[in-house]
């Protein structure tokens, strides 16, 4: 791939590589684009050249040009990957032959989700225990499938084809459960065929993992056959792809023994029957072996020394070792060649006679072992392509079963995937919250309606802990199952093929890099404005808060309103504890109050989690103080001192007009007085080009005026 700085940022985050290459005159650029969190190594700058990259590229797949891969327009990421091919064959990597083909991540072609969505809706988890939804999805069985369903995870489909292929094969298994709890049981046996192929290419593979290979080519046998009866077009390609590798099972069965060695270095892993001279050889050592087993026997009984052992070591070869006690019956032509604390060794001409002919054995064993092994590397090799391919298919098998498991275990419901630009969501839920509440607790389901024609945005009144964090969060997972090709928790959804889902969701300070919590919320709610679309999901929640109240009324306004205005229609949740954004519905269309429903018990707040028409005019703050625990005694001042607030706000109302949305004449009546600073401003704002400044530079515009007023 290759983009701006954000765009690299996002697939650094989220596909979180093990090492990065750069530039060695590039170390600082890097590290102030995108951090000091990542391994990185710098090479020399004349490698990133597109003709040497070119060059190395068309090598490697034998091709005359890249355009049947699609990325020749890609030029600089054509120099990336040749600087990761020329640093893959300088760090000793010299087989490269599984490497045979490249590909380009196309944002047109998944649902694009920037870092701080990814991070918002926690999708991978927070690194501090917290569950993502990574973790309540994840029930593949195989290294292969767990790793691609974070790529689906990261970036879902945006072809409505694409995804009612996956549902339709997700669908499939639902239905045939007993095939698929048996495909997966399968898949389960399957090794990492993606690894196993890496080191079957640099011939670094060792006898245990080939037979973990064979194990794992055997089972994809089994689910080949398994869908030959499938109905689904979809599994039954998927099936089609799959190769039997008899060539290499085969030939792992017959020459390697059942329960090998870890290494080639230990030996002993080459079967009998597979080589006559490896036989004999075998008998000659194990036939010594026993001859020493025979002659210690012997010396023992002849020189009455009961403890008398044979042992072995790199410096001397055989030896008979006799403790001290017994050391005056050793015979005299023994010749003693090693004292220690306890015990001498010594050794003898029949002994030494005997120790070249088992070790002359033995080293010609080892050689030959080598030798086969690498021979039967030749010959599995010839199926390298193949068992990759069977690699990628398996790991697609496993996340399909993956879907179907967790629809069936978590009563999700098949969603209907849309081009009419209206989202309908069903009794949804949280994927994540849901599994994690207390056994005995029930998810609250929640209806969610969003239509660019009706009701484009939604305003969502609450107190916090009332659950509106959990209703946005929800509609945008749910929107991005769909787009995964996976079941969601709901009862029934409709969902528009979406392009981007942006998400302003939570505190996020970067003081680190000198950025107030403020300042972070409007860079991120301001490259939501720039890169929203007709088909983009966004969801605020409690944007403004970062700053004084009425500033953060009015922020918060004009980014609905901005909303509203924009020809997209951008369908927007928009959750906020500043009540006086209910005003909104009844000035702009498109716009619908809703509120997180509640009742009264006495002196308690119970919230009900519900979603129900309507603004709520309460923010219950000082209830949740006291679920929190706060003293009674400062609970008691608290309502006093909101007593007394409300009364003089009610009175401060009654004399202050409302706001309204702007008229096309809107002008500020500020303005009509004369003063030195006030035409200053006036000036100042003449000669802003509005349709070239951003939404933070307009932020920062208005703080500079705030200043001079005051």
């Amino acid at each position: 791939a290759e983009g701006n700085v954000e765009y690299l940022d996002k697939l650094l985050q989220s596909l979180q590589p093990a090492e990065i290459l750069y530039p060695k005159n590039y170390q600082a650029a890097f590290k102030d684009s995108f951090g000091a969190g990542f391994y990185t190594y710098g090479l020399d700058s004349w490698i990133f050249d597109e003709a040497f990259a070119t060059e190395l590229l068309l090598k490697q797949f034998q091709t005359q040009n890249l355009k049947g891969f699609g990325v020749e327009a890609q030029k600089l990421g054509i120099i990336a990957a040749g600087a990761i091919l020329h640093y893959l064959k300088e760090t000793e990597h010299p087989h490269l032959q599984h490497i045979h083909t490249i590909g380009r991540i196309d944002r047109n072609e998944i649902l694009w989700m920037d870092k701080f969505t990814i991070r918002n809706l926690e999708l991978i988890g927070n690194g501090a225990g917290q569950k993502g939804l990574i973790d309540i999805i994840d029930a593949t069985k195989s290294p292969m499938g767990a790793r691609l369903l974070k790529r689906w995870l990261i970036f879902p489909l945006q072809s409505v084809e694409q995804i009612n292929q996956r549902l339709s094969a997700v669908a499939y298994f639902v239905e045939a459960k007993e095939t698929a709890i048996s495909l997966h049981e399968t898949i389960e046996s399957c090794g990492d065929l993606e690894r196993l192929t890496s080191k079957l290419a640099s011939r670094k593979i060792q006898p245990r993992e080939l037979v973990q290979l064979e194990k794992s080519l055997t089972a994809v046998a089994e689910i080949k056959n398994a869908l030959a009866p499938c109905t689904n077009p979809y599994l039954k390609t998927l099936a089609d792809n799959l190769v039997i590798c008899t060539n290499t099972i085969e030939a792992v069965q017959h020459h390697i023994m059942e329960q090998p060695p870890a290494t080639i270095m230990k030996g002993g892993f080459i079967k009998n029957g597979v080589s006559a001279e490896l036989d004999e050889l075998r008998n000659i050592s194990s036939g010594g072996k026993e001859y020493l087993t025979q002659l210690q026997n012997k010396e023992a009984e002849t020189t009455g020394i009961s403890s008398l052992k044979i042992g072995y070591n790199n410096v001397y070869g055989y030896y008979l070792e006799v403790t001290h006690v017994h050391k005056n019956k050793v015979p005299a032509d023994w010749i003693r060649k090693q004292t220690l604390t306890t015990a001498e060794r010594y050794i003898t001409p029949e002994l030494k006679v005997y120790e070249e002919k088992i070790l002359g054995a033995e080293d010609k064993i080892f050689a030959l072992e080598q030798q086969l092994y690498q021979a039967l590397l030749d010959q599995i090799l010839s199926d390298l392509n193949a068992i990759q391919t069977n690699g990628q298919f398996v790991g697609i098998i496993d996340c399909l079963l993956c879907f179907a498991h967790i629809a069936k275990q978590y009563k999700y419901c098949q969603p209907t995937i849309t081009d009419d630009g209206i989202l309908s969501i069903t009794e949804g839920r949280h994927p994540v919250i849901e599994q994690t509440l207390p056994i005995d607790t029930p998810y609250i389901s929640n209806n969610t309606l969003l239509d660019p024609n009706d009701q484009q945005i939604i305003i969502l009144t609450g107190p916090n802990m009332s659950g509106k964090s959990a209703v946005l969060r929800q509609t945008a997972l749910i929107t991005l199952m769909a787009h995964m090709g996976s079941f969601v928790p709901a009862t029934a959804a409709s969902i528009p093929l979406t392009d981007k889902i942006f998400t302003r969701v939570g505190a996020s300070d970067n003081l680190n890099a000198g950025e107030s919590t403020f300042m972070v919320e409007m860079i991120e709610t301001a490259s939501i404005l720039n890169n929203l679309s007709s088909r983009s999901l966004i969801l605020l929640d409690e944007i403004g808060r970062g700053t004084s109240t009425y500033d953060g009324i009015s922020i918060a306004w004009s980014i609905v309103e901005y909303l509203q205005k924009t020809t997209h229609r951008p369908k927007t949740l928009f959750a906020t504890h500043y009540h006086e954004l209910n005003d909104l519905e009844g000035q702009l269309t498109r716009v619908h109050n809703y509120h997180v429903s509640h009742k009264e018990v006495g002196n308690k707040i119970i919230f009900l989690r519900k979603l129900a028409k309507g603004g709520s005019t309460h923010s219950f703050g000082i209830h949740v103080a006291k679920m929190a625990g706060m003293p009674n005694e400062l609970v008691d001042r608290a309502n006093t001192i909101l007593h007394e607030m409300e009364l003089k706000n009610k009175e401060h109302q009654q004399a202050s007009p409302t706001v309204q949305a702007p008229t096309e004449k809107f002008q500020l009546s500020i303005f009509d007085a004369h003063t030195e600073t006030f035409e200053s401003i006036r000036k100042e704002l003449d000669s802003i080009d509005i349709n070239n400044l951003t939404p933070v530079e307009a932020l920062m515009k208005l703080q500079a005026i705030k200043q001079k007023l005051n």
